[in-house]
């Protein structure tokens, strides 16, 4: 079997508030809307916000309170300019900076904020990233 990951599941606690962030703040096209989940296609998997309550109903559980993760979502782009512009785009949308845009010791150029749920992305840029 080939490992391979198609989605990826974000728990939100106000899925219009978060359509709204990711839409608009982050540029991206949701392909479908419900009134639980919302999906984003990306060429090789799909982002899903999906309401914190129902996540919780699926698992049969309750979930921990919303904060910063302890993962992150990268979006890499294709120049170093790029990065500025997709971080002022994210907190003119209510995103929290975590770390300003910097030189990274491993060469990237790249920044750090939280989404209105806690969930932490990176915006980077690296010189030999094969942007596609």
């Amino acid at each position: 079997m080939q490992a391979r990951i198609s989605f990826i599941t974000l728990a939100v606690n106000d899925l219009n508030r978060s359509l709204i962030f990711y839409r608009d703040a982050l540029g991206l096209t949701p392909r479908k809307v419900t009134e639980q989940v919302v999906f984003f296609d990306f060429s090789t998997l799909q982002l899903a916000l999906y309401c914190a309550d129902a996540l919780a109903c699926d698992l049969g559980t309750t979930l921990a309170p919303a904060g910063l993760g302890r993962s992150a979502l990268a979006h890499n782009v294709a120049a170093a300019g790029e990065v500025d512009q997709l971080l002022q785009q994210a907190l003119q949308g209510g995103a929290v900076l975590l770390k300003a845009a910097h030189w990274a010791k491993w060469g990237a150029y790249c920044a750090f904020f939280a989404d209105p749920d806690g969930h932490i992305w990176e915006v980077v840029w690296h010189p030999d990233f094969v942007y596609s």
